[in-house]
């Protein structure tokens, strides 16, 4: 790429936020060149606007930039987004219909009919439904999201399984790190010693989520996949890495019963071409860890740089077919990070070109 494409950040100083710039400091594609949050924020030095908690220095040149009002005037045609749901049903469109690409980590827009919910390696396709919004044809501009933290890591270790022998019901528990319910997160009183066996919204989000992402494009819409999902959701002491234990009821594409190694295989070869060549994808989008008691967050969750998922504990189920445990990465994979990939797909596809070319582009 002979220059970066600069690109916004709305909802800078947040904890998502913050691992954008953590992750993009040396990405060859883009240059963050623009930041904006909340109003006590604009008009601030950056290092003065936001609390610095990641474990990188915060960057001189990010910490001198003012942050900007969360207004579409002044801000580049890309945008970063990571705001609360409530606020971001109202600006991300704004944004939008002002010619901007948003690429975006908050749920407001994920189950819309005309916005993809997108995660590279599973259904890039699903990208063409930016053709059919409005601010698209109007501006140029457009909404893309990523799932959420806790649905990321479930449908990368399915996708391959679901390829290959097809699935009819899903049981997923989830342990889910404190940073996920970003800064301060759960008070130390509440979460050090215990379980909390609640997280507002996350088990409707997963199921509805997983059957987008593994559904169909045909033509104009998304169908979810005909399965059944059902998930339990808990927050745990644990900093970053969300961990999930997985049941599946297959489907019987094969025509025989699924064996272990059908599965290590179908993971192991899984290599799909949308994320193949991009910055930030991993080399091995899924990772077997063979050990009895792995993964682990502590020692699994940065494998491929926070981009991959890492699976292991595969065995026959009692109640359904198989089961097994997946982690993920849940501000790296799961967020900023996921963030990051769809933009690195969109501008592989030129869909990050100026608001004009954009307006006639298709996937």
């Amino acid at each position: 790429m002979k220059s970066k494409h600069p690109i916004g950040i709305l909802g800078a100083t947040g904890a998502v936020g913050q691992r954008y710039m953590q992750l993009l400091e040396n990405h060859p594609w883009f240059e963050i060149a623009w930041l904006a949050a909340s109003d006590r924020s604009s008009g601030k030095p950056y290092a003065e606007a936001a609390r610095w908690r990641l474990d990188t220095p915060l960057p001189e040149r990010i910490a001198r930039m003012i942050v900007s009002p969360a207004e579409p005037e002044g801000a580049p045609r890309i945008i970063f987004a990571s705001v609360d749901a409530a606020i971001a049903r109202e600006m991300e469109p704004n944004f939008a219909n002002a010619g901007c690409a948003v690429i975006s980590n908050s749920s407001a827009y994920r189950m819309a009919g005309n916005v993809p919910l997108v995660i590279p390696e599973i259904n890039a396709d699903h990208l063409h439904l930016i053709e059919e919004q409005p601010s698209r044809r109007d501006s140029g501009g457009y909404m893309v999201t990523n799932p959420n933290c806790s649905t990321i890591g479930l449908v990368l270790a399915l996708k391959p399984i679901e390829e290959r022998f097809g699935i009819e019901q899903i049981f997923v528990t989830t342990l889910q790190a404190v940073s996920g319910a970003g800064y301060p997160g759960v008070a130390s009183m509440d979460i050090l010693g215990n379980v909390i066996p609640y997280i507002a919204s996350e088990e409707e989000k997963m199921e509805a989520e997983t059957l987008k992402l593994l559904g169909r494009l045909e033509g104009h819409t998304v169908t979810p996949l005909p399965a059944k999902v059902t998930a339990h959701c808990n927050r745990v002491a644990v900093e970053d890495g969300h961990t999930e234990s997985v049941s599946i009821k297959l489907g019987k594409k094969l025509g025989r019963p699924v064996t272990r190694e059908d599965i290590l295989a179908a993971w192991r070869e899984f290599r799909p071409l949308a994320g193949r060549g991009l910055p930030s994808a991993p080399e091995q989008p899924i990772e077997w860890a063979a050990q009895p008691d792995r993964p682990q967050p502590r020692l699994d969750r940065n494998r491929g740089n926070g981009m991959a998922v890492t699976v292991g504990r595969l065995r026959p189920c009692g109640v359904l077919d198989w089961k097994f445990t997946v982690l993920s990465h849940n501000t790296i994979r799961g967020a900023a990070g996921a963030t990051i990939l769809n933009a690195e797909l969109l501008a592989s596809l030129g869909k990050l070109e100026p608001a004009a070319a954009a307006a006639t582009a298709h996937v």
